[in-house]
């Protein structure tokens, strides 16, 4: 199969190439600037802008399928403003539905995030859930992944809750009780591979949304302590009521992007980021049995922290990213989304 990955050089992106190329399928990453990026022998490379449609239609020729990872981060507000979310999320995906469908391209997979609405509290959130009507609305073969945050070599959810709780003693809006569902990429991947293979009139993933998350719920206060005791450190909470929290994170859309990014130890943050901690990231029901998958063939978070995989010898590292790194996502999505667009 001739695949196109769109987002192919982000977090995600790149693991997916990799799990591709081993099936023995055609694969061409296109991003923004691909050229400074490291993929597998074998991938192609295609430069593009998911939010200028003749930048990217000609990666579209001859392929069979599409897998679209692009996203921003929900765990930072993004240069221009939330009505960025609108213009890569929504726009980006009906560009990339335009082109597949221009050239014959016959089944897309599309990585969205949990919680996807149209009508949700967030930007990011509601721009997911547009871009899901778009694909819906297409004359694609479709399927649709709500995962909730991914972990894994080049992440950006651990580095950025380290970050937003130091060690030792660290506040935490709500006393840092939102719950998330981590999933190894190395766990995740796959899935995206299976979905893609599926075809024919017994196809089981055709036209589905699954909503996928790892073994265990953690809340964010856990998620600090895991990833802080993997360090030899301690992590006192200090519970900060969501109200004043609300304040404080609200305020921070008065400040340019560019003096919280000069600031050390302030994420550029604003109320989209409050209002994404009032609701949990977690699943209804977990659909990773949809690939005969139990939560006990998942890697836990603190598993992958302390550099066991049960087995899987890839080597164990934790990335740091910057506001822009996170493709999620994560889906947060902090799911674990491609920033390239």
């Amino acid at each position: 199969m001739n695949v196109l990955v769109v987002g192919g050089t982000g977090f995600i992106g790149k693991h997916l190439c990799v799990e591709l190329r081993e099936r023995g399928h055609e694969v061409t990453a296109l991003s923004r600037s691909p050229e400074d990026e490291t993929l597998p022998d074998g991938v192609e490379t295609a430069m593009g802008d998911v939010t200028a449609y003749d930048s990217i239609e000609g990666a579209f020729e001859g392929k069979d399928a599409v897998v679209n990872l692009v996203a921003l981060s929900p765990l930072f507000r993004p240069r221009g403003g939330d009505e960025m979310h609108h213009r890569v999320h929504r726009d980006g995906t009906e560009n990339v539905v335009r082109a597949a469908e221009s050239h014959g391209v016959r089944r897309l997979v599309q990585q969205s995030a949990l919680g996807a609405d149209p009508n949700a509290e967030t930007a990011y959130l509601r721009s997911k859930g547009q871009a899901e009507e778009i694909v819906r609305n297409s004359n694609l073969e479709w399927v649709i992944f709500r995962p909730s945050v991914i972990f894994g070599d080049g992440e950006e959810f651990v580095p950025y809750t380290k970050k937003l709780a130091p060690p030792y003693v660290t506040p935490l809006p709500g006393g840092g009780k939102t719950r998330f569902q981590p999933i190894w990429v190395g766990d995740f991947v796959p899935m995206l591979a299976d979905a893609l293979e599926a075809s024919g009139e017994s196809d089981p993933h055709l036209g589905k949304t699954y909503e996928i998350g790892g073994p265990e719920a953690l809340t964010l206060a856990e998620v600090a302590k895991l990833a802080h005791a993997a360090d030899g450190r301690s992590v006192g909470v200090v519970p900060i009521p969501m109200a004043l929290a609300g304040l404080g994170l609200k305020s921070l859309d008065f400040v340019p992007g560019s003096v919280l990014d000069a600031v050390p130890g302030i994420p550029r943050m604003g109320s989209d980021q409050y209002r994404s901690l009032k609701f949990d990231n977690t699943t209804d029901t977990n659909d990773i049995d949809a690939f005969g998958l139990e939560e006990g063939d998942l890697l836990r978070l603190s598993a992958y922290l302390d550099g066991s995989r049960g087995g899987n010898d890839t080597d164990v590292t934790v990335v740091d990213g910057g506001p822009d790194a996170l493709e999620s996502d994560g889906g947060s999505d902090a799911s674990g989304t491609d920033t390239e667009t």
